[in-house]
């Protein structure tokens, strides 16, 4: 059983409210479920909360059918409406369904958009930020090492606990939400100075230092070691955020990884032995030429035809470095009439896109640079979209899948090539 601080009781007893209280309540059932016996304090929240389409507000039509209906009935779990206050944390709010302004271009109607506004304003009156990205770490949102967050996203999640050293699980949608009232989350798995040393050994024989490589690395090691932590040793480098997003990404899609020690690169792995602790190494793997092609392989097995459609960049949502190099990519061509390409990043990124002129380079080339959501997360395509290319393992893992369409993955200018000709020509580096 859970043991709770006397602030932590008088929470549960209702002291502070009776959102407060109902937030702790579905805390304490999360705690006992996993097994915890106590709470960490954290002041660094990252979901979805309150947010949702008309389906889920219909659901809870009796209720009111509004964003305090939801945010009590489905985020909280509780068994009555309360009144939700400003939120005590400080909590951001990820991606959403749709871009604020391109919402018609994506295929979404003016009601569903309303609906969209809707929970927004609710959302910053209630003392959220609104970030609506899948990279809160480029967006302003960039804890320190050891601090305890409460993250949804397994991208965010990868790169928070591995990259940066705070410390999260996946969470979800409630646990965020309560966590943003009470400030509070089990402190169980990540959390667990114990829980964060590696299980297994991974060997890097072939040179891994672009972008496209460090996604396929990760594709690979996501596959071999499923939701288990891998000490990555070897020929790794040019190590910088966006390598890191892709590698993260990538392992967190192929396999569930929510955490990763690169040996003397990464804050907790000053040495394999740190990285390990009292662990034993359980299984050791491989990454050569061979294990590269086969990875590069699997994720063009979905594609077929050389006829695309429509390219899809920013997955995880670009940071300004790489919409600059999509800018330089495509400035002076255009977008093939047959084909559409779409970015997408945060609001934060693409303010600085629009200050240094990249969003008009690329909406003159007859590309759209969007915010808050991605192909995936809305489930919007161009229309008649039958073939897509991506420069992300996670995109091309998920988005084929999802839309039943056919996809190619390549580098970023593959990409681009194939937005201007209509044609795909990527191969093996």
């Amino acid at each position: 059983m859970v043991t709770l601080t006397t602030e932590e009781q008088a929470m549960l007893g209702g002291d502070d409210g009776a959102a407060v209280q109902k937030a702790m309540e579905l805390l304490v059932r999360y705690a006992e479920a996993l097994g915890a016996e106590r709470f960490v304090e954290t002041n660094n929240v990252a979901g979805v909360p309150g947010s949702s389409n008309a389906f889920v507000k219909d659901y809870y039509k009796a209720d009111g059918g509004d964003y305090r209906a939801v945010f009590s009935r489905f985020d909280l779990d509780s068994d009555e409406v309360v009144d939700v206050p400003r939120m005590n944390a400080y909590s951001c709010h990820l991606q959403g369904g749709m871009d604020p302004e391109l919402w018609a271009e994506q295929g979404m109607t003016a009601a569903a958009h309303a609906n969209f506004a809707s929970d927004e304003r609710e959302t910053a009156a209630h003392g959220i930020q609104i970030l609506k990205t899948c990279t809160p770490y480029i967006a302003g949102n960039v804890p320190v090492m050891g601090e305890h967050c409460a993250w949804m996203e397994s991208s965010a999640v990868v790169f928070c606990n591995s990259v940066i050293g705070a410390r999260t699980n996946c969470e979800g949608r409630e646990s965020t939400s309560a966590a943003m009232l009470a400030k509070r989350i089990p402190d169980w798995g990540f959390h667990r100075p114990e829980f964060r040393h590696g299980q297994h050994r991974v060997q890097v024989d072939v040179p891994v230092e672009d972008v496209f490589d460090w996604g396929m690395l990760g594709y690979f090691i996501g596959g071999a070691v499923e939701d288990t932590i891998p000490v990555i040793e070897g020929s790794i480098g040019k190590a910088s955020l966006i390598r890191h997003k892709h590698f993260g990404a990538a392992a967190a899609s192929s396999g569930g990884v929510e955490m990763y020690h690169m040996v003397g690169i990464t804050p907790e792995a000053p040495s394999a032995e740190v990285a390990f602790g009292s662990n034993v190494p359980q299984n050791s793997f491989v990454y050569d030429a061979a294990a590269r092609r086969r990875t590069y392989e699997t994720l063009n097995s979905v594609g077929s035809s050389t006829d695309v459609d429509y390219v899809m960049l920013g997955c995880p949502h670009y940071s300004i470095e790489q919409i600059a190099q999509a800018a330089h990519l495509i400035e002076g061509r255009k977008v093939s009439t047959n084909s559409a390409l779409w970015v997408f990043t945060s609001r934060a990124v693409k303010a600085t896109a629009d200050a240094n002129g990249y969003t008009q380079i690329l909406r003159d080339a007859g590309a759209y640079l969007m915010t808050d959501t991605c192909s995936s997360i809305s489930a919007a395509v161009p229309p008649g979209t039958r073939v897509a290319a991506l420069d992300s393992a996670k995109q091309v893992h998920y988005l084929p899948a999802i839309m039943g369409i056919e996809g190619w993955f390549g580098t970023t200018a593959e990409c681009i090539d194939a937005a201007c000709t209509g044609k795909w020509k990527g191969r093996l580096q």
